[in-house]
């Protein structure tokens, strides 16, 4: 389960009830982040503990998102990604380990005014709906921390479904970040 935890924490992209949907492909390294993106947040995760999370740039159009916990600073995860928009929505993706399928995942994010980072999960039972409408294809997986689920549906056809106001539900809110300067400033 650790190993779980650390996923969750880290990429911040996962459901902590240990859902996953997964896609075959990454998304290209063809955007580059967004203005203020880039560097150091802060959140709480669903156990109390606080954690960091510092975004940068690798090269190019690639990234890297890397968690701690704040009482443990040296103990680190590090994990690439690349990101992507279409239409007005931010999305991003990532590798998940060899035990979930070693994969791709697929997250939406958005810069709020007040200075957050909130990043969006697809929520399975959404994904799963529109598998069962054949809108999507793609097949079930288990794990020993939860149900997944692998889609097979061409990018384009991903990003048609995902861009649809008419899904907007298909995203629920995973974890939400403050900027680290602001949450020291708070505590002072």
């Amino acid at each position: 389960m650790k190993t779980w935890r650390v996923v969750v924490i880290a990429l911040s992209f996962l459901l902590l009830s240990g859902c996953l949907v997964t896609f075959r492909e990454p998304l290209p390294a063809s955007e580059p982040a967004p203005k203020g993106l880039l560097g150091k947040w802060t959140s709480t995760n669903a156990w109390g503990e606080p954690m960091n999370l510092e975004l940068t740039r690798i090269s190019g159009n690639r990234y890297q998102a890397v968690s701690y916990f704040k009482a443990k600073p040296k103990e680190r995860e590090a994990y690439p990604f690349t990101m992507s928009r279409h239409g007005s929505r931010w999305y991003l993706s990532a590798k998940v380990p060899a035990q979930f399928g070693g994969h791709f995942i697929i997250a939406g994010f958005e810069l709020t005014d007040k200075q957050e980072l909130v990043v969006y999960n697809l929520d399975l039972e959404q994904i799963n709906q529109a598998l069962g409408q054949n809108v999507l294809s793609g097949e079930g997986f288990q794990t020993d921390d939860g149900d997944g689920v692998l889609i097979n549906t061409g990018m384009d056809q991903v990003f048609a479904y995902l861009d649809d106001p008419a899904n907007s539900d298909v995203f629920v809110e995973a974890v939400r970040y403050q900027r680290l300067a602001k949450a020291k400033a708070a505590v002072k």
